[in-house]
């Protein structure tokens, strides 16, 4: 059962990322290919705790 978890979490993780990563241009970050990368793989805890990417995580995702 923790195995499942473990493989649904990565899972979800990678779509996030994928998603953010394809509709990054939507967003109102600097197009830099390192801002993208960063914010790409930290986006779990900046949609936690910042409104400003919160927004625009979801501007990415309707890319």
């Amino acid at each position: 059962m923790g195995d499942l978890i473990g493989i649904v979490l990565i899972v979800g993780y990678a779509a996030g990322v994928w998603k953010f990563w394809s509709g990054f241009r939507k967003t109102n970050f600097n197009q830099s290919l390192s801002n993208r990368l960063s914010l790409s793989l930290l986006w779990p805890a900046l949609y936690i705790s910042n409104k400003s990417y919160r927004q625009n995580f979801r501007k990415a995702l309707k890319g």
